[in-house]
């Protein structure tokens, strides 16, 4: 039987960084607030001439370089995104113009902060039909565009960035080892943009009430974080048939530094192997896993044979995980 796994990753990161102390001049709020709280220090924010298109791009150049494939080896792109370029357009497929690519199938997938897991599932199981060889699966976001800079409680935990992966076969007995995904549906605006969709299309209210930006219920979130990491985590190992103590890290969802020390706690599991950079990139949704993971790679912390666990929960509410045993 064919092994999948990750072939090359890439991430990207905006050049201009946004601290703690910039928000201190512009909103009710102060470095050790944040930091204690949450435990960022300082995130990236895209320049106006970039959206998510261009940082996914970006990332993707990487992951192909990576994979040691060329551009024309990608046979389907799926970009995990909340913050596409456009409503009605998929930012898969400006990212296909972007990179020259023709004729090949490219689509978004929206499953906020777990989404590039979701992805990796979505890639894996198209590869293991035979119809694909090399995916390009990327999670990307420009949340600057969407959080409210006048609510402290939200402004200050989001960052932007892009990951990017290559999935397609690798060497027997490495690559994806287990998955679960899931969610727990809801329409409680625990997480989400309250307009601009169908539901509540944009006008004059709606901007003047600021229900253009992100929206979140910290407490629910916190504590379906808190309950759902560790059991996803396991689940996935379940299925790898492998126990937490296999694990030689974890790449958790990057949103809180005290939702990581709970799970932590949870799974009896050493704090130091879960991987964190939230401190310098904040909650990046869809990018964070893969942003962590691909850092770790750059760092030399991630070698072949290694079995690592990605981690994410984010607004659906969705969460997954994957367990991967590292083929390069």
């Amino acid at each position: 039987m064919q092994s999948i796994g990750i072939k090359g990753m890439g991430y990207y990161v905006p050049e201009n960084a946004f601290t703690n102390f910039d928000f201190e001049k512009i909103i009710d709020t102060s470095d050790e607030w944040i930091r204690t709280r949450t435990g960022i220090i300082e995130r990236r924010f895209a320049s106006k001439d970039q959206a998510t298109s261009d940082l996914a791009t970006e990332a993707s150049l990487k992951a192909i370089k990576n994979a040691k494939i060329s551009k024309e080896d990608v046979d389907m792109i799926i970009l995990a995104t909340t913050t596409a370029d456009y409503i009605a357009q998929g930012a898969a497929c400006i990212v296909q113009n972007k990179l020259g690519l023709k004729k090949i199938p490219c689509f978004d997938l929206n499953a906020a902060c777990t989404g590039f897991i979701y992805g990796l599932e979505v890639a894996y199981s198209l590869v293991k039909s035979g119809l694909y060889k090399n995916i390009l699966v990327i999670g990307a976001e420009t949340l600057s565009r969407i959080i409210d800079m006048q609510n402290r409680n939200t402004c200050v935990l989001f960052g932007d960035g892009a990951a990017a992966a290559i999935v397609g076969e690798v060497e027997k007995g490495y690559g994806f080892l287990g998955f679960s995904i899931g969610a727990e549906g809801e329409d409680n605006m625990i997480l989400k943009v309250p307009a601009g969709g169908s539901k509540k299309p944009n006008n004059e209210e709606t901007i003047k009430n600021r229900e253009n930006f992100v929206i979140m219920k910290g407490q629910d979130v916190f504590k379906f974080a808190v309950s759902t990491l560790p059991k996803v985590t396991s689940d996935a190992l379940e299925k790898a048939k492998l126990k937490v103590n296999d694990l030689s890290m974890v790449f958790p969802h990057q949103a809180n530094l005290r939702i990581i020390e709970s799970a932590a706690k949870r799974m009896k599991f050493p704090l130091e192997k879960f991987y964190m950079n939230l401190s310098r990139y904040g909650n990046t949704s869809s990018a964070s896993v893969g942003i962590a993971l691909g850092e770790a790679i750059e760092k030399g912390l991630v070698k072949k044979g290694d079995n690592i666990a990605l981690t994410g929960f984010g607004g659906g509410l969705t969460y997954g995980s994957t367990i991967i045993k590292w083929a390069y």
